[in-house]
């Protein structure tokens, strides 16, 4: 089992949602988070005052797949979110021991 964290602009949310419907991925987590890489943040202008934006809004994307589901996921985020321009995102993919289903007591495999 892998998690796989996404970090992609919030304009592209819904088309990764939708292409991964397609895949048969029903669940994952979506958060509302702020950060910045190369990008360095950006400048902007208020009321004819310019200040810098430090931290870019993004949202952050978890879910937990099995290992062979992990490349075609992957890939899937790519091919949603991907223009070509600086701030596009990352995607982290890391092992996962143990998952619980609270309700029922599901373990690993069953419970995603």
């Amino acid at each position: 089992m892998k998690k796989i964290e996404a970090i992609i602009k919030p304009f592209k949310l819904e088309d990764v949602k939708d292409g991964l419907a397609e895949l048969g991925i029903t669940g994952m987590t979506v958060s509302e988070v702020k950060g910045y890489g190369r990008q360095q943040g950006h400048s902007e202008l208020y009321r004819g005052a310019e200040y810098v934006v430090d931290f870019v809004p993004k949202i952050k994307l978890e879910l937990v797949v099995s290992a062979d589901e992990v490349d075609n996921v992957v890939n899937t985020i790519i091919e949603n979110t991907k223009t070509g321009k600086i701030g596009d995102g990352k995607i982290f993919v890391s092992d996962i021991d143990k998952i619980v289903r609270i309700r029922t007591g599901e373990t690993d495999e069953n419970a995603i």
